[in-house]
């Protein structure tokens, strides 16, 4: 039984589909990574996932629960967090403030979680004072996967989580979303860096105009000579 399944999933933005008939699944502690071009609907689709784009057709289905069409807080509670690509941080709270706000549904004690985010982001322990808009790009983005970790997601959607970085962050994004993954927790992300994505992806979906046009695990569709062509610029 899969731990999310998206099936023929149409929707988008007031009255115009992005989505149509995309189909997703991630398994219970898998990395699943969506790649294809520009304005394909990757990012549409994990936002569809987590209630932030009206839904025409199709369900999600997360742990055996019919999120299709839920608010975003009630998919929070499922057990589903979301890390946005851009304005991620609230800037102006400290390091420590921002992982607090991402326990907001929280009425236990949450010192324990908050001590295993630091534990996976150690540079954010150092800067827990300082406010989350000074930091790296890198950073900012440790604060933001950081956020949504606290409250122990079943499953955790990354969108972009390299974009505009320095390679060196970019591969340190990757070693820490490895990690997180080694906790126990599923992971769907988007991301550009397509080559680097498959290779960490234990399932992996190329859509292209709003539909899935490939799926495989990572290595199958690295070593697929078409997609190499069409979407990995090789």
């Amino acid at each position: 039984m899969s731990l999310l399944a998206v099936t023929g999933l149409r929707g988008g933005y007031g009255d115009v589909d992005i989505l149509h008939g995309v189909s997703l699944a991630v398994e219970p502690g898998q990395i699943v990574v969506i790649v294809g071009p520009n304005g394909a609907g990757k990012s549409t689709a994990l936002k569809a996932v987590f209630g932030l784009v009206r839904i025409r057709g199709g369900s999600i289905v997360f742990a055996d629960r019919d999120l299709t069409g839920r608010r975003p807080d009630q998919i929070v509670e499922a057990g589903i967090s979301f890390v946005p690509q851009t304005e991620n941080v609230f800037p102006t709270l400290t390091v420590e403030e921002n992982l607090d706000m991402g326990a907001y549904l929280r009425r236990d004690d949450i010192r324990p979680q908050r001590e295993r985010v630091y534990e996976l982001f150690p540079p954010l322990r150092e800067k827990r004072r300082q406010a989350a808009g000074t930091l790296s790009g890198g950073q900012r983005q440790m604060v933001a996967m950081g956020r949504a970790l606290m409250l122990d997601p079943k499953l955790l959607l990354v969108d972009e989580p390299t974009a505009g970085l320095s390679p060196l962050f970019m591969n340190q994004i990757f070693e820490i979303l490895v990690d997180i993954n080694k906790t126990g927790v599923a992971i769907m992300m988007v991301e550009q860096n397509a080559k680097q994505a498959l290779g960490i992806a234990d399932r992996a979906y190329v859509l292209a105009m709003g539909e899935n046009r490939h799926e495989g695990t990572g290595a199958e569709l690295l070593g697929d000579p078409e997609v190499a062509t069409m979407f990995l610029g090789g």
